[in-house]
């Protein structure tokens, strides 16, 4: 699709997928403008040529006015937390929110849209295989607020491409790590305590790991390329847990933690970290959500995108190590 001059609106640009896709934006030349919230960290966007608007996604009017004049709309922004204190927030940022900036963008006349879903919304196999966009799920598959808060914001997506038109293409980025992840990411904190040398003993489970920049690159792609209507993975390596961490010890010089442990005997750990992070406000480093994702080895493919987008990837352990490079940089990580 033929990009026009109007400038394009990022939300989330202050965040770690967000502000990697404003810079492959301003990088590809285009004209930027960014919605923040007043109290967001702009640490992410500090230096660069962006326009800035101040509002959010739970006050439809300020969406509106920072739809103004633009040609297209990369809705990165989403509440991604695997716990909180009060579900109904998540809720109103991720559905309602999505929901109000969808009917503001056909109001305002934007020509496309890039909606950041995730693979938390897609099902996983059974059979040994990797997942891809045509694996089925429901929303009784979806395990905490997370999972179900971003599949009932990709179903709103679809239905207004298919009953109003909106010009919506979704993607769906698996475990991006790299650098600038300043809350840090649930991945992010588990990749400064293994390279921090922290993290003795591990949960057999399975991830698949993509630097944050190829996850920009794929979204530009997709404003390009995409078809409307369809969602493109936008993936990486799959590599299980045990892998992960041996990359990163490898690349720190630490030993790997050797000591594996089955999910139950770390569920007492995760309730008393929940009931710490509901009394002091902190978000827990494990959690009950967490171990029952476990469960499953997120593997996907991203076959789809590499043949329609032209999306290709770096090896994860590129992304490991830019992202430790980051850490240590920013004082996270020893």
């Amino acid at each position: 699709m033929p990009q026009s001059d109007r400038p394009v609106l990022v939300t989330g640009a202050s965040g770690f997928v967000g502000s990697a896709v404003a810079r492959a934006l301003l990088a590809a030349g285009r004209k930027v403008r960014v919605l923040l919230r007043p109290a967001s960290d702009r640490r992410n966007i500090e230096g660069l040529a962006v326009e800035q608007r101040t509002g959010s996604l739970v006050e439809p009017a300020s969406l509106a006015a920072a739809l103004e004049g633009c040609g297209a709309l990369y809705h990165v922004a989403a509440d991604y937390r695997l716990w909180v204190r009060d579900p109904e927030t998540m809720y109103a940022s991720n559905v309602e929110g999505t929901k109000s900036l969808m009917e503001a963008a056909l109001a305002a006349g934007v020509e496309r849209v890039v909606y950041t879903s995730s693979v938390a919304t897609l099902g996983w196999r059974t059979d040994g295989k990797v997942a891809d966009e045509t694996t089925p799920s429901t929303l009784a598959d979806m395990i905490g607020h997370y999972k179900r808060s971003k599949f009932l914001a990709e179903a709103v997506v679809r239905d207004l491409v298919q009953a109003r038109g909106l010009p919506a293409v979704i993607v769906n980025p698996s475990t991006p790590v790299g650098p600038r992840d300043v809350k840090p990411t649930p991945t992010g904190r588990m990749i400064i305590e293994a390279a921090s040398g922290r993290m003795p003993a591990y949960v057999d489970t399975g991830l698949n790991i993509v630097h944050v920049d190829d996850v920009a690159r794929g979204h530009l792609l997709a404003e390009e390329k995409g078809r409307v209507g369809e969602r493109y993975i936008l993936g990486g390596e799959n590599l299980t847990l045990g892998e992960i961490l041996r990359l990163v010890a490898n690349l720190v010089g630490r030993r790997p933690p050797n000591i594996q442990v089955p999910a139950a005997l770390v569920w007492p750990v995760a309730v008393v970290e929940e009931t710490i992070g509901r009394v002091f406000g902190r978000e827990p480093f494990a959690t009950r959500e967490g171990l029952r994702m476990a469960r499953h080895k997120m593997f996907f493919s991203s076959t789809k995108a590499e043949r329609e987008l032209g999306y290709d990837l770096r090896p994860a352990r590129e992304g490991l190590a830019d992202a430790i490079a980051w850490f240590r940089q920013a004082g996270m990580a020893s």
